[in-house]
C-alpha cells in the first residue's frame, strides 16, 4: 500500500471530520527505516466489549454518542489501535499526528516511526469497515509528543504540541451537534488545555478517562500555565 493510498483511506474525499487528518506521517513513511509488528494493532473482543460499555453503557451518553467527539491521547501506536476500535463501535477516526522523523542513524526524544508505520497497518483494517456519514470524530493524538528529555545535545528533539488548528473549533462542534469531548488518557495534556479552556465558556463539556476505564467529567483551570505534565 502506498502512503498516498493510506491517507485516503483515513481520510475518504467528502466525509465529515477528515479535513483535520494530518498529512505529515503519510509523506514521511518511505523514509521509516524501524519496522514494527503489525500484531500490535491486533483488535481483541474483550477490549472493544470494554470501551463498548464505558461509552455507550455510561451515564454521560443519555444522549447518545453523536454528541460526543472523542481524542484519543494515549502513546504512539497505542492511539491507532484505539482508534480502529472506536471506528468499530461508530466513530470516525481522525489522526493528527504532526510529528517528524529522526535522520537515518539518529536518536530522537519521540518515536514518530511508530505512528507511520501504525497508520499503514491499520489502514488495511480500516478500509474493510463501514463507517456512517455522521459519525462522531475521534482525534488521535500521540501522548509521547510531549517528551522533551534529551540525554545530550546530539538527540534530535522532534517533540510537538497540538495547537488551536488541530481541531475544530467550539462553533463548529456546537453546529454539529457535539457538546461533550471525551478524552481518553493517563491525564489531560496541557497543550489540550489550553486548546480547550475557552471551549467550556460555549457550554462544552469535558470527560477524562484512562485506557478502558470509566469517564469523570473535567473542569480545565486557568492555572495550567508551564505545568509539565
Amino acid at each position: 500500500m502506498t502512503p498516498k493510498e493510506a491517507y485516503k483511506i483515513w481520510a475518504p474525499s467528502g466525509r465529515k471530520w477528515v479535513d483535520w487528518v494530518r498529512p505529515v506521517p503519510f509523506v514521511q513513511i518511505n523514509e521509516c527505516e524501524k519496522k514494527y509488528s503489525s500484531s500490535e494493532l491486533e483488535i481483541k473482543e474483550t477490549e472493544v466489549l470494554l470501551l463498548n460499555n464505558n461509552i455507550f453503557s455510561s451515564t454521560l451518553m443519555n444522549e447518545g454518542t453523536k454528541s460526543s467527539a472523542v481524542i484519543v491521547d494515549l502513546p504512539g501506536a497505542e492511539s491507532v489501535k484505539m482508534g480502529l476500535e472506536l471506528a468499530m463501535l461508530g466513530f470516525r477516526p481522525v489522526p493528527v499526528y504532526n510529528g517528524t522523523i529522526e535522520q537515518r542513524g539518529a536518536c530522537a526524544t519521540v518515536d514518530n516511526q511508530s505512528v507511520c508505520e501504525a497508520l499503514i497497518a491499520g489502514a488495511d483494517i480500516l478500509k474493510n469497515m463501514e463507517i456512517e456519514e455522521d459519525a462522531p470524530p475521534a482525534f488521535l493524538t500521540d501522548k509521547n509528543r510531549l517528551n522533551r528529555f534529551k540525554m545530550n545535545i546530539s538527540v534530535f528533539d522532534n517533540s510537538y504540541d497540538m495547537y488551536h488548528q488541530d481541531f475544530p473549533t467550539a462553533e463548529y462542534f456546537l453546529k454539529n451537534g457535539i457538546n461533550k469531548i471525551l478524552i481518553i488518557s493517563s491525564s489531560f495534556s496541557v497543550d489540550l488545555k489550553i486548546i480547550f479552556y475557552e471551549f467550556q465558556k460555549k457550554n462544552m463539556e469535558f470527560y477524562l478517562a484512562g485506557k478502558y476505564k470509566g469517564f469523570k467529567k473535567v473542569r480545565i483551570s486557568k492555572r495550567f500555565g508551564k505545568k509539565k505534565d
